[in-house]
């Protein structure tokens, strides 16, 4: 009786062990870098407050693992980025760095996490070079390589009979990828092509332009406060209604609070919107305007999946991280319920996505938001994948 009472507890030993090595680990250590402050402060933030519910909703932690959020805001300034991730990853020893707003950021703290091998899962910024030829092992994406939402409403343009485009964003990583995709599916001419500082305040001689080069539509990139400030003058000098305008990031849940109205009728490009009646966004809707009395941007949905990506990696290798190929392994099988429905990895680290174009509408409560008008491309890899030597 003795011996059967013995294999009798260790058998329960080793079916408890997964839990019991949970319960025994470090609370995991995430450094959460994004833009806070500045024009753009409404984007980062409402990734944070995304990634937040996100663990929330996971009962507080993260497969299992009480989490520790060290969050840093990078001022929209790369080597203040650089600094904070080397921070998080030789003094904080973090267990992996996730977030990033704005794609020169992420550009610029690529190296130092490549070198140090830190797994990163990427909220937003997804740069063209780190999905070709710099993609990175260590690296998951759970928002979107920069140039997918623009080729769906490339597409929407063509489909849309449009013949002559005029193109604006902002001169940096991620305006030029939005203008390369738009170009690669839009089957058109060009009417013009213009790149604007960034956080230009004033685009009044840029809309003049436009205005005079008398363009089928209008396509722009303008996130954060550069969005907000292009379409309310776009508005005042009354081609609102008269000249198409078709966007990616710059009309969403991160911005109409502040446009309202002045935005209706625009056209927006994503993989995500606040309408789609899967089971995963419905609850995750709910709970997000229950919190934080607000529609959540694609921001937030972006972060909030990230959270249970890590969630549903964690379940899988019992909370632990220090084996980074196994944990990395399960990352990979994205074993999630995404609030956009599909979500699949391509071998470089980057979603495989369904895309749609969205009107700027009145809900059914009579807020603005997004309305889903049709399915552009379904899904669709980003363009660059070939190039990855993964």
């Amino acid at each position: 009786m003795k011996l059967q009472f013995k294999t009798a507890v260790c058998a329960a030993a080793l079916t408890l062990s997964p839990l019991w090595a949970m319960a025994q680990q470090e609370p995991l250590k995430v450094g959460f870098i994004a833009t806070l402050s500045g024009p753009s402060a409404a984007l980062g933030q409402d990734m944070y407050d995304g990634f937040m519910l996100g663990i929330e909703q996971a009962g507080g932690k993260l497969g299992g693992r009480e989490v520790e959020v060290l969050r840093e805001d990078d001022q929209l300034k790369p080597d203040v980025a650089v600094q904070t991730v080397n921070r998080f990853i030789e003094r904080d020893q973090v267990d992996l760095v996730g977030g990033v707003t704005f794609s020169n950021v992420m550009m610029a703290i690529a190296k130092p996490l490549v070198d140090s091998d830190t797994t990163f899962i990427g909220m937003n910024a997804g740069p063209a070079p780190l999905a070709g030829d710099r993609c990175a092992p260590n690296f998951y994406f759970a928002s979107y390589q920069n140039d997918q939402q623009a080729e769906g409403v490339g597409k929407y343009a063509t489909d849309q009979g449009y013949k002559n485009v005029y193109l604006m964003a902002p001169n940096y990583q991620a305006g030029k990828d939005a203008v390369g995709g738009f170009k690669r599916f839009f089957k058109g001419n060009i009417a013009g092509e213009v790149y604007t500082a960034v956080n230009q305040p004033d685009y009044s001689a840029e809309i003049a332009q436009l205005q005079a080069a008398a363009p089928d539509a209008v396509y722009v990139f303008y996130p954060g406060g550069m969005g907000i400030n292009f379409i309310k003058q776009f508005r005042q000098a009354g081609l609102l209604g008269q000249i198409p305008l078709l966007s990616v990031s710059s009309f969403d849940g991160s911005t109409l609070p502040a446009l309202k109205e002045t935005a209706l009728g625009a056209i927006s490009g994503s993989f995500w919107g606040p309408d789609f009646d899967n089971k995963a966004n419905q609850e995750f809707v709910q709970a997000f305007e229950k919190k934080y009395d607000r529609i959540p941007s694609q921001y937030a949905a972006q972060a909030y999946d990230a959270a249970r990506l890590v969630d549903s990696a964690l379940q899988k290798t019992a909370g632990d991280t220090k084996d980074k190929e196994a944990f990395r392994k399960a990352l990979a099988q994205a074993d999630f319920e995404s609030v956009r429905g599909n979500f699949t990895f391509n071998k470089n680290g980057f979603p495989i996505l369904d895309m749609f174009v969205f009107e700027v509408a009145k809900d059914a409560q009579g807020r603005v938001s997004h309305k889903t008008l049709s399915s552009a491309l379904p899904g669709h890899p980003d363009s660059y994948v070939g190039t990855c030597p993964l």
